[in-house]
């Protein structure tokens, strides 16, 4: 199973293009426009996150309300804006809208293996979206990381998708 948000694109888009058979000659440009929008969207994310520098919740909440509160998701050592998550995932989205279309819907079957339902998404944004708003509910990002990121990230997919892959 994929352990990182682009491992887990990857794996959809890898899933998506077995089920309708797709010729390399379009998977191989999908594959490049969706690994350089991840990749750029890490890049940008991580060059901003340390320009802003911002203090996650859980320092926050511990400063200010209960010192002794436990997000429900380990909180990573590094700045809180953007998430990561949001930012890559929805330059992911923007770049798989690109092959597949707006409101193309799918199963992600990612963590069936562990026992866990097939998730159905109605488009990828809404994927995008499920993704950031795992990290609010895992108490390691506030609203506006996600909010930051995913603008982000739809910029950054935007260009990504706009790539000449072929001749």
């Amino acid at each position: 199973m994929p352990r990182t948000p682009p491992g887990h694109w990857i794996a959809i888009a890898i899933e998506l293009a077995d089920q309708r058979a797709m010729p390399a000659s379009e998977i191989a440009p999908m594959m490049a426009v969706l690994g350089v929008a991840m990749a750029d969207a890490f890049i940008g994310c991580w060059a901003v996150k340390f320009q802003y520098n911002t203090l996650r919740p859980v320092t926050y909440i511990r400063r200010h309300i209960d010192p002794k509160w436990e997000p429900l998701l380990t909180t990573p050592p590094f700045p809180e804006y953007p998430s990561g998550h949001s930012t890559v995932s929805a330059a992911a989205a923007i770049a798989l809208t690109a092959v597949f279309g707006a409101g193309f819907a799918f199963d992600d079957p990612t963590h069936a293996d562990e026992d866990l339902p097939i998730r159905r998404f109605a488009s990828f944004a809404e994927a995008a979206e499920d993704a950031a708003m795992s990290r609010l509910y895992g108490g390691i990002h506030f609203r506006f990381g996600n909010e930051g990121g995913t603008a982000l990230g739809r910029c950054i997919g935007a260009y990504a998708a706009a790539l000449q892959t072929k001749a």
